[in-house]
């Protein structure tokens, strides 16, 4: 032992290892008293808590591990909770508490190299592509979420359109393109053509049917206009789970069009996906998805992973590879030893430095099981059909667009949407968003919370004719 230079482990191991514990029992009792731990908001002066000044730092594990737990961890978003649907925030796994405090412990870099962490993202996206149904010949990689997802799948589907050289000389003397989405598609088709250097102007928004699915026959005519004119068709995306309504695209409609016309089809699944897993009705939601050039999804959605996790699977790993590969000389891949490894992670996506994110997901499919998940999921869509059943039958509340999965939107007869809504939140009886359908504004729930059960369904709307009855 030296004691030369200076050291930033614990002074002393054993004190350490007591504060640890401590802290790992504070951070399971929190998670087993998920059900009495609402949204709170922060108290005033909370900021200063937490001050980094001069005299605030460097007070060592037991100061700050207190403070972790006594004046951050109470202040979550509350998706924990069975009665948070607002958004789509998974609800967490307590395995996952272990699989982060292995993956921090090993501090794995996962862009490449030859060692375990990437041999377990290896193994997590092969059970990832065989959910999907994509061929063989498909590829995937752990992202942030589907925002970056989406970045990589519509960079691969240009590269596809424009060949590989657009990666030397850049997009300026390319002519124009254009991405078809339907309305109500997610935000972050417009931020990656901004990425690219298209902007939003790319997008092209295509009408919806009766069932707010995108419009075949909408979408023939707006390619048609764009060929006549020479804008080039990039991709179409189809949406498995939209935003507002929870509505599902005909996937397989789509997929027909965009081989008929050879144009890349993008399936935005950021939650959708895992119907895929769920019972009939709901896992032929997702019929056709198997057929997409790329599909984006969120782990730490429905499937509660931890935040951040997403994926971006694309149907060629030729492709795929050839889009993303830069290796610089001091990268450069060795016969053997650590440099070594036939799979290397920055070769496929926009990161170098990356995290073990496939540890949280392989401990969840490993301990929980596919079949467990299924019911969760399963329940969730049930769930949903409750409480569209409970709005149909008040006398203060309407249901706004008939319940596909695990998204239901409602008018109410009294009050201020945005009011009713923080009212509840306060509380801690429930935490809705807001959205508009058909131009008028509503509650939205998205169920997919695990911890959630019928009787808090049943609650949730008791408490919100409640309030609304209270507006009148």
């Amino acid at each position: 032992m030296t004691s030369e230079g200076t050291h930033l482990d614990p002074k002393d191991w054993d004190d350490f290892s007591r504060d640890l514990h401590k802290l790992m029992d504070q951070c399971i009792a929190r998670m087993k008293s998920a059900r009495d731990l609402p949204w709170q908001p922060k108290p005033d002066g909370f900021a200063d808590r937490l001050s980094l000044t001069r005299e605030a730092i460097g007070v060592g594990t037991e100061q700050t591990f207190a403070q972790l737990a006594d004046d951050i961890m109470p202040y979550a978003t509350g998706n924990t909770h069975p009665r948070f649907f607002g958004w789509v925030h998974g609800a967490g796994l307590p395995v996952s508490v272990g699989a982060e405090l292995v993956a921090a412990t090993m501090n794995s870099n996962c862009g490449g190299r030859d060692h375990g962490a990437i041999e377990v993202e290896r193994v997590t996206l092969d059970w990832l592509l065989g959910v999907s149904g994509l061929p063989e010949s498909a590829s995937a990689i752990l992202t942030t979420g589907t925002s970056q997802a989406t970045i990589l799948a519509l960079t691969a589907a240009r590269n596809k359109q424009f060949g590989h050289d657009v990666r030397k000389t850049g997009i300026r003397a390319l002519p124009s393109v254009a991405v078809y989405v339907r309305r109500g598609t997610h935000s972050c088709i417009g931020k990656a053509l901004e990425s690219m250097g298209y902007g939003t102007d790319a997008i092209h928004v295509v009408d919806t049917d009766d069932d707010m699915r995108m419009d075949i026959a909408s979408l023939k005519r707006a390619v048609a206009k764009d060929k006549s004119v020479g804008r080039v068709p990039l991709a179409v995306i189809g949406t498995a789970g939209s935003v507002n309504t929870g509505s599902f695209d005909n996937l397989n409609e789509i997929a027909d069009f965009c081989a008929d016309q050879d144009i890349w089809l993008h399936v935005d699944a950021a939650f959708g996906f895992w119907t895929r897993l769920a019972d009939h009705p709901w896992a032929q939601l997702v019929d056709g998805m198997e057929r997409a050039n790329s599909i984006a999804c969120d782990f730490h959605k429905w499937m509660s992973v931890p935040y951040d996790c997403g994926a971006c699977m694309i149907y060629d790993r030729s492709l795929h590879f050839d889009t993303f590969t830069s290796r610089p000389s001091y990268l450069e891949q060795q016969e053997e030893g650590l440099g070594g490894g036939d799979l290397w992670f920055c070769d496929y996506g926009l990161e170098l430095s990356r995290g073990f994110r496939a540890l949280k997901v392989w401990s969840a499919i490993k301990s929980i099981g596919t079949q467990a998940f299924s019911a969760s999921i399963t329940d969730n869509c049930k769930q949903t059909a409750l409480m569209a059943e409970l709005v149909e039958a008040s006398d203060v509340l309407d249901l706004s667009f008939p319940v596909t999965s695990n998204i239901c939107c409602f008018y109410i007869a009294y009050g201020n949407v945005n009011k009713i809504a923080a009212e509840l939140q306060l509380s801690g009886d429930a935490v809705f968003s807001t959205t508009v359908i058909k131009g008028k504004a509503c509650l939205r729930a998205a169920l997919v919370n695990h911890r959630t059960t019928s009787e808090d369904i049943r609650q949730s709307i008791r408490a919100v004719e409640g309030v609304v009855r209270r507006h009148k």
